[in-house]
């Protein structure tokens, strides 16, 4: 096809998340070509006219008032969880590709519908899952399709990020610390991620969750702080998984995977294996020991990931997640919940 420059709207409001990324992004995009930015509370428009510059079109505080004015082919939508469902389904009548910063819900049966009906009208429905672009998770995607887990036995995964910011009266009193709000805390927040990377990478969907959630670190919070989960697979593997907000700074996170024929290990921030995020070592004859990935470490991050999901709105390119693999996700976050208060195993719906 030949270069097709976008219009993109941005639609937030009052607590959007990583807004200064979503605009550093969409002004160095070579496939945008102007930004309309709708904000009820007109917080971020200063911040929008500093970073976009002449980019930015027009601002709104009323969603319909923009539809009319603009024709967006994307629209980037960073919403409190529960105020997004509604919002998600105008921008599809409107025929807008989605861009929607997660968990866009407090419930995943409200994201059902709307997957189905981008779907059933050919519109992208990208969630901001920027880690699957990180070009160390795309060579353990390769390495498994090549066969060096041969039959996937085993997963087990961490995402422990700070404690600090929960001791912050103002995200005290944020959204994201309210479950009726957010639809949860640190494993809808951050450990669905890796739950993503996980399903993603072995091919594998999550069929049964069950395990514990709770406040651990003692903070008025009406989120939890701490999962704890175990699963089954839909091939019978199992798996385990803790997501927390455990720490003084920073992050300790990974991913283990082992399978019949061998075994791979992705890690993020971990001080000196952060230069080494992908090892792993084949059983057979093949066997060369432990080997350490030494391929690029860029593109990664939201800047990459929001062109790349603006190229697949403009048709230049693929989408780097579907509405329905979103839906995978959110579905067994919940379902996790669900278990978590029950103290039984749930079954993830399909």
């Amino acid at each position: 096809m030949p270069d097709k420059k976008i219009p993109v709207a941005l639609v937030t409001g009052k607590g959007g998340a990583h807004l200064g990324a979503y605009f550093d992004a969409l002004a160095s995009s070579p496939d945008c070509d102007e930004v309309v930015v709708c904000d009820p509370s007109g917080d971020c428009f200063a911040q929008a006219k500093e970073k976009l510059g002449e980019k930015l079109s027009a601002v709104f505080e009323d969603l319909d008032r923009m539809l009319k004015a603009a024709d967006p082919e994307l629209a980037m939508v960073s919403l409190e969880a529960a105020d997004a469902p509604p919002i998600l389904d105008h921008l599809l009548d409107a025929d807008c590709h989605l861009f929607v910063e997660k968990p866009a819900c407090t419930n995943a049966e409200a994201i059902a519908p709307l997957v189905a009906k981008a779907e059933e009208k050919n519109l992208h429905m990208m969630f901001a899952f920027a880690n699957r672009i990180t070009p160390a998770v795309l060579r353990m995607r390769e390495l498994i399709d090549e066969g060096v887990l041969g039959d996937f036995y085993g997963a087990e995964m961490h995402l422990v990020a700070d404690q600090t910011r929960l001791g912050n009266k103002s995200y005290q009193e944020s959204w994201f610390a309210d479950r009726d709000r957010a639809g949860g805390g640190h494993l809808i927040w951050l450990g669905i991620h890796w739950l993503d990377l996980t399903m993603l990478a072995t091919g594998h969907s999550i069929t049964d969750v069950s395990g514990f959630a709770g406040i651990v670190g003692g903070q008025p919070l009406k989120i939890e702080d701490s999962a704890a989960l175990t699963m089954r697979f839909d091939n019978g593997a199992f798996g385990t998984m803790h997501s927390g907000y455990y720490l003084d700074k920073g992050y300790h996170s990974h991913i283990r995977l082992w399978g019949s024929n061998g075994w791979i290990e992705y890690a993020e921030h971990l001080g000196d294996r952060t230069e080494v995020p992908l090892r792993w070592y084949r059983n057979d004859k093949s066997s060369e020991g432990v080997i350490d990935y030494d391929g690029p470490m860029d593109p990664k991050g939201y800047t990459p990931y929001v062109h790349q999901c603006i190229r697949a709105a403009a048709g230049a390119g693929e989408a780097p997640v579907t509405g329905a693999e979103a839906l995978r996700v959110l579905r067994t976050i919940f379902a996790f919940y669900e278990a978590a208060e029950s103290r039984k195993t749930v079954a993830v719906p399909s």
